[in-house]
């Protein structure tokens, strides 16, 4: 690719030679029909665009990467009330902030993690989990996220970030996280 870039440069340059060495007459309307050929040339090569293309698609694989790392950095948990799956406004409002982060990520996909605190029994709070994984994803896909993007999984009680048995503690276990799957 290189070497069209050069030759149609070095074609341009004897062109314009040409063009500035001949001074033209009032009979002489039309180019000469070898100054047409290379004109011609010239024109088909367009090295400028290909140039133009190759910076282009570089910056879009940047950008691209950029914005998925900045989904894997910047998705935010959200928290549950007490033996609730219905997102709160402030859930919500960081889930808006997580559907800008993904769409700007097309290609990201993210695991969806229910969870819940250590009261009530192993299977009722897995289908919580999964029941607030899913209210997520939902509320996602309403935002513009593909669904085929995400996936959810209930870890139930299994997962505590404070493993505490106090009201502390608990708030901070009724969530949903966010995995960017790689």
């Amino acid at each position: 690719m290189q070497k069209l870039t050069i030759t149609g440069l070095a074609l341009l340059f004897a062109l314009s030679l040409l063009v500035s060495g001949c001074a033209k007459t009032p009979a002489q309307e039309d180019p000469m029909p070898e100054e047409k050929t290379i004109i011609e040339e010239v024109k088909q090569q367009e090295p400028t665009v290909v140039i133009d293309q190759a910076i282009t698609e570089e910056e879009a694989a940047a950008q691209a990467l950029a914005a998925e790392k900045a989904a894997a950095n910047g998705l935010v948990r959200i928290q549950f009330d007490f033996d609730q799956y219905v997102l709160t406004d402030s859930a919500k409002g960081i889930l808006v902030s997580n559907a800008a982060l993904l769409t700007a990520a097309p290609a990201v996909q993210v695991l969806i993690e229910g969870h819940c605190d250590e009261r009530g029994s192993d299977e009722y709070n897995l289908a919580l989990g999964e029941k607030r994984a899913l209210a997520t994803k939902s509320y996602l896909v309403s935002l513009g996220v593909a669904a085929d993007r995400m996936s959810v999984i209930s870890y139930g009680e299994e997962m505590p970030i404070d493993a505490a048995s106090n009201e502390a503690a608990w708030s901070l276990n009724r969530r949903a996280n966010f995995k960017v799957k790689r």
